[in-house]
This record gives structure tokens, sequence and C-alpha cells, in this order.
């Protein structure tokens, strides 16, 4: 069989060095959109070097996403990378993310689940410096025919949208360019700039990276609900439902109870089709 559960879940973790300055988290919030209006004081905090804070799911690109690449590279998996879907993500904070510094990244594949026809990969990356553990991010990868191996099929979480009226609502634009600006940080995969390769893969134009539509939505929590306080994020995680185009316009709901924020992000232009399901923000 392509997948070997129990020989990729025992596999050794791949370690490897990961380094970041201010310009790569500088470049990843502008790939967000940061910086508008751009002397806002708030967007500072994001695109200014002497104000700068770090918006906790950078560490989906911090070393440029290795902890994903070294997952999909372990034994016992044997994929077709066309067949690969991102379905999902959690980031949770150990402590906030430095401006600037150097870690060890450190992957491994954490649970193989069988869905029948597909199979998910859990991937984890623990991301570690010499003052102790930084953050630990779960990429959730859906293989299309790869299930059927008779592994368990793993949880099914799915969060009930409250039955009241969000607490906040934001919109957020895309840019045309988007997608050319947030791939400088990492994830060079043509779909997001070649339209010949886009309708390859049955979509009319090239799609935004479902990572920057994470960065995108955490921005605007951070924002909107926490007071612009970063350091405020414990996990954030979501599922990707849909794609966003660039220049389409995202609508994001937001419930807060207690020390949860559970989000909701749809696209405008297409009657609020979903984009983000089961997002859960956790703060302190």
């Amino acid at each position: 069989m392509p997948i070997d559960a129990a020989k990729a879940v025992a596999a050794e973790p791949r370690s490897a060095g990961i380094r970041w300055e201010r310009k790569d988290v500088l470049l990843y919030h502008l790939g967000l959109g940061a910086g508008v209006p751009a002397t806002d004081p708030g967007e500072l905090r994001y695109t200014f070097e002497s104000k700068l804070h770090v918006l906790p799911s950078f560490a989906t690109v911090a070393g440029g996403r290795l902890g994903v690449v070294g997952g999909l590279g372990s034994p016992g998996l044997d994929i077709d990378l066309t067949s690969v879907l991102h379905g999902g993500q959690t980031v949770r904070l150990h402590r906030p993310i430095p401006v600037e510094g150097k870690a060890v990244s450190t992957s491994r594949v954490a649970a193989v689940y069988d869905k029948g026809k597909a199979a998910i990969l859990v991937l984890r990356t623990d991301a570690a410096d010499d003052d102790g553990p930084l953050w630990t991010s779960d990429s959730q990868i859906f293989v299309r025919g790869e299930g059927g191996f008779g592994g368990e099929r793993g949880p099914s979480v799915r969060l009930e949208q409250p039955e009241r009226e969000p607490d906040k609502t934001v919109e957020r634009s895309i840019r045309e360019d988007q997608a050319l600006l947030y791939r400088l940080s990492g994830d060079f995969n043509p779909l997001h700039a070649d339209p010949e390769f886009a309708a390859l893969a049955g979509f009319d134009r090239p799609i935004l990276h479902g990572l920057c539509t994470y960065g995108v939505t955490l921005k605007a929590v951070v924002d909107t609900v926490l007071g612009g306080d970063v350091g405020r994020v414990r996990s954030y995680t979501t599922r990707f439902a849909g794609v966003v185009f660039p220049g389409e316009t995202l609508r994001i709901r937001m419930w807060q109870q207690d020390s949860k924020v559970q989000v909701s992000v749809t696209a405008v232009e297409r009657d609020d089709a979903p984009v983000l399901a089961d997002t859960l923000v956790e703060t302190s």
C-alpha cells in the first residue's frame, strides 16, 4: 500500500535548523494585507521594525514550511502529490514568537487516519530555541484515494455555529496581487500564480493560499476583539472549507465566549460561500 500508517508514525522525527529576521516577519505581514492605512498605529505594529510584533500564524511559514515538506517525505508514505490537499491547520503557542531568532524545527507524522476513500495525515512540527519550546504546528493533509487501509477513522470535530448574531463582523478585501506577495514567504506552488497551472487544477484563475486566508483571519481577530495583543493568542485552529480568489472580499464573523473566539469566514461575492470552518482562537 502507498501508505503504511504504522511505519509512518513510528519513523524517527526529522530536525532542521531554522532562522528568521525582522524582514521575514514584515514580508509575511504585508502578504496578509497589513499596512492599510499605512500610518495607522495599529498597522505599524505589523509593518515597522521598531514597533514590530509577530502574528502567531507566522509559525506556518517560519523556515520555509519545512515541517510539511519533511512530513510528506517520511518513511511509510508513497504519495502522489497531485492527490494532496491541505485540510486544516492548528498552531499552539508556548510563548510569543520573537521578531527575529533561530530555532530547531522537528517534524513527524503524528497520526494517519483512514477515511475510506481518503487518508488524513497529521504532520506535527515542534519548534524550540535556546529558551525552550516556541510553538507546535499541526497540518491536516487530506490525501485522495489513499484510504481503505484499515486504520482508525480518527476524530471528527465540527463546531456548531452559535444561534445568535456575531459579536463582531468585519470584511477584509483581498488584493489582486495578494497571492503573488504572500508566496514570497515560502510557498511557491504555481497554483497561486500561474493561470495555466490553475486551469489544469480545475480553476479559472489562480487561487489564494489557504494559509494566507488563515493569517488574514487571525489578524482580524487580534485587531478586532483582542485589543491588538498577539500575546493573548494561545492556539488557533481551522478547517479549510473552500477557496478564495484574489480580488474577493472575506466576511469574518466572530463570537466571543470566555477565553475563546469562534470564527466563520465566507466569500462575500460568492453569496457567502464557506472558506474557513470549525475555526477557533483560544486566548488568555
